[in-house]
């Protein structure tokens, strides 16, 4: 019951901080006059078609239909809504509505999270239990080079560094998301079911497309899982010296048990409670750099749609929708650490513990 009462708590915070995150990013917008808001409502080129007062009784007459002289809460209420019905607006720079476009990108950047976070997860745990029962010995020291050097690295240079050997130089590791099946895929009977190329191609029948998928996503999710491994197992690795230490395993030691024994079933457990943590600390570090990686191995995911509503044109009903639909895409993940670390701990289930 103690669980199932955080899972509860934790499932009715998601729309508590939605509702926090998406007023304040709705507070951003709204410093801007209201005017400047009107004229994101305007087609590119009708401006210069307008004379002076042509253009004020246009902007007037923006300003009064979409109530952008309305006070704060009153547009907030209304902009919320309109999200909650689907409409998030409609992009000009890409001539789409935006939630449609959000929703077709979506399954490029999920398919190259989901993978990074199934890498992560059991290389740093295993990694860093390894390293801290074995502490100041040649795998530790080896461990400490590997982590330092993975910290030391931004993730871009070392993308393009590995595109450099194993792309251009060894041929291995192609950029890209589908390659040579890019119009086959589009004008055969594939069918798109779940957006995953990994999934869809084993559904479909198509090993040939599985193998494909999975060969683009070595580089990119061996980038983006590394920098988070270091900074993970080198937590995991802290809470084994001191879990070595106890008073607890010097006493299971004294009656017999064997180091791998209390390695695996006694220190690692505790062990993985602040290795969770300090997963769910890099959650929104994981979402984020993950459009920075779409960037570098040519991954047409979320990323190309913010580059080009930041620095092509001005497309405001974009950068919004991307800033909302990444807040929903790091909430569950940092739900899923959450109650991993309640499982494995029970002393968070108690009632009254603050988490």
């Amino acid at each position: 019951m103690d669980l199932l009462k955080q899972i509860a708590f934790r499932l009715l915070a998601i729309p508590i901080t939605l509702l926090i995150i998406t007023a304040a990013l709705y507070g951003i917008i709204m410093l801007a006059p209201a005017e400047e808001r009107a004229a994101l409502y305007l087609p590119p080129r009708l401006p210069s078609t307008l004379d002076e007062n042509e253009f004020q009784q246009v902007m007037d007459r923006l300003i009064a239909e979409h109530g952008l002289d309305d006070p704060y809460p009153v547009q907030y209420v209304r902009w919320l809504g309109e999200l909650l019905r689907g409409d998030w607006g409609w992009s000009p720079t890409f001539n789409e509505d935006v939630l449609v476009l959000l929703k077709r990108r979506l399954p490029v950047t999920a398919e190259l999270t989901l993978y990074s976070v199934l890498v992560l997860i059991p290389m740093a745990l295993i990694s860093g239990v390894l390293a801290g029962w074995r502490a100041y010995s040649p795998l530790d020291r080896g461990f400490r080079m590997s982590a330092f050097i993975a910290t030391s690295i931004p993730p871009f240079v070392l993308g393009l560094f590995l595109l450099s050997i194993f792309y251009v130089g060894l041929n291995w590791f192609p950029p890209g998301r589908t390659g040579i099946y890019t119009l086959t895929l589009s004008t055969s009977d594939f069918r798109t079911i779940t957006g995953f190329l990994t999934i869809d191609g084993i559904l479909n029948g198509r090993p040939d497309v599985v193998a494909d998928a999975f060969r683009r996503l070595v580089l990119p999710v061996f980038t983006l899982s590394l920098l988070y491994w270091a900074t993970i197992s080198r937590v995991t690795r802290v809470a084994m010296i001191e879990e070595k230490n106890k008073e607890y395993m010097l006493a299971a030691r004294a009656k017999g048990l064997k180091d791998r024994h209390l390695e695996w079933r006694h220190a690692f457990r505790n062990a993985a409670i602040p290795a969770f943590s300090a997963m769910v600390l890099s959650a929104a570090g994981l979402v984020t750099g993950v459009y920075v990686i779409e960037v570098v191995f040519n991954f047409n995911g979320l990323s190309e749609l913010v580059t080009q509503g930041f620095f092509v044109s001005p497309d405001a009903p974009l950068v919004m929708g991307f800033a909302i639909f990444s807040v929903l895409l790091v909430l569950p993940i940092m739900l899923v650490f959450d109650l991993l670390r309640t499982f494995i701990d029970p002393r968070l289930r108690e009632e009254g513990v603050d988490i």
